[in-house]
């Protein structure tokens, strides 16, 4: 089991643990009222949540989890770190803690996997808050082949298990504000155990190889199309960025934008509170 020493104040919450199809998902749930369910991508994990789980405690019930083998998740023996598999895991945890009339945030992997289950469950989600990710087949396009050899082909595979490349490198490049050392420690932390970190080059491979799955998430988006969006972006970001943000725009005819300019990837963490806040009005 995997356990994390947080530093008292950074993440003041109750550290829950449930067996699932046989891993065991760490998840927290802070706070009352109506479910604002919270959804990370890789390399993060539900500490990326941290901001606007404490803005919001007072407003939603703030669940967040991590996906199976992030965080302090465990993945059971021979799982793949597919988006399929992370969304199978996702839809029964809902459904054992019966969750329903969500708010449903999401970001990176978080969108396939969190849009995968919700499409076909819509009516268990109320609205949507979209951050930078996507929900289709990305192609086989040149960059992105680039970045699934660079990230996760036989180099990236080698630096990540020898130095912890790729979560190191998206932690350096996907935050536009300066964090405290002990917040980047936290981040990086799940990954120190080097048996976890292929999880994270697993990923990048799949921008390609789960085309199929993303194709079955972007045929059921239009169930989705009616619920109000709210879409939140940063102006520094380096992936999933303006013409991501433009296609949702098309497909969620009742949805607000909010972009910011200083937050990069990991927006959530530069602009938490700001994000909070208009999720708290976007609401009302």
């Amino acid at each position: 089991m995997t356990i994390l020493s947080i530093p008292a104040g950074l993440f003041p919450v109750e550290h829950r643990f449930m067996n699932l199809d046989g891993a065991r998902i760490h998840y927290v749930d802070k706070g009352a009222g109506s479910i604002l369910l919270l959804l990370h991508g890789n390399p993060s994990w539900s500490f990326l949540y941290r901001k606007i789980v404490a803005s919001l405690k007072n407003n939603f019930l703030c669940v967040a989890l991590d996906d199976a083998g992030y965080g302090m998740s465990d993945a059971p023996p021979g799982y793949g770190f597919t988006p399929r598999e992370h969304s199978a895991i996702l839809e029964h945890f809902i459904d054992r803690l019966c969750l329903k009339d969500m708010t449903l945030m999401v970001q990176d992997w978080g969108g396939p996997i969190g849009l995968g289950f919700a499409g076909p469950r819509l009516e268990l989600v109320k609205r949507l808050v979209i951050g930078n990710t996507f929900a289709w087949p990305l192609g086989n396009l040149f960059r992105n082949r680039a970045f699934r050899w660079i990230m996760g082909g036989p180099i990236g595979r080698l630096l990540t298990s020898a130095f912890n490349f790729v979560p190191r490198f998206f932690f350096a490049r996907g935050l536009a504000q300066p964090v405290a050392p002990e917040v980047r420690a936290m981040y990086l932390a799940p990954w120190q155990d080097r048996a976890r970190r292929a999880a994270a080059t697993i990923a990048p491979r799949q921008l390609i190889k789960s085309s199929s799955y993303l194709q079955e998430v972007k045929a059921n988006l239009n169930k989705l199309a009616d619920r109000p969006t709210l879409i939140v972006g940063g102006r520094l970001i380096f992936a999933f960025g303006d013409r991501e943000r433009s296609r949702f725009e098309q497909i969620f005819r009742q949805h607000q934008t909010l972009l910011f300019d200083k937050a990069s990837h990991f927006l959530q963490e530069d602009e938490g509170e700001r994000i909070a806040e208009a999720i708290r009005n976007f609401c009302n």
